[in-house]
């Protein structure tokens, strides 16, 4: 059974700075293709980014315009999502997904999720 657990959240200022991560455990990490997907307070989950297993591909959002980057460590188990100039919009709990043999999209995200990390921006 796959798990996926979260870390990195907190509280940052507008124009700040995280890095989220995400590690797979219980079945073989390079067998999976990543996404990270987010809910803000009121409003449906939305797709974020989404890398494949080898990385050779990469889907973003509109709304990260250049400020965010997915990328993995297949020896590490780990998915991460650097993200910059974050601005109150970005608020929200940002979780992991997982595509088994594929990729999570916007209209097709995997099976298995984490149990999200919690980014709030504000002053």
């Amino acid at each position: 059974q796959v798990q996926l657990v979260e870390s990195g959240g907190g509280l940052v200022q507008p124009g700040g700075s995280l890095r989220l991560s995400c590690v797979l455990s219980g079945r073989t990490f390079s067998t999976y293709g990543m996404g990270w997907f987010r809910q803000a307070p009121g409003k449906e989950r939305e797709f974020v980014a989404a890398v494949s297993w080898s990385s050779d591909y990469t889907q973003y959002a509109e709304f990260v315009k250049g400020r965010f980057t997915i990328s993995r460590a297949n020896a590490a188990n780990t998915v991460y999502l650097q993200m910059h100039s974050l601005e109150p919009e970005d608020t929200g709990v940002y979780y992991c997904n997982a595509e088994y043999h594929g990729v999570p999209t916007p209209a097709g995200p995997g099976r298995d999720w984490g149990q999200g990390t919690q980014v709030t921006v504000s002053s």
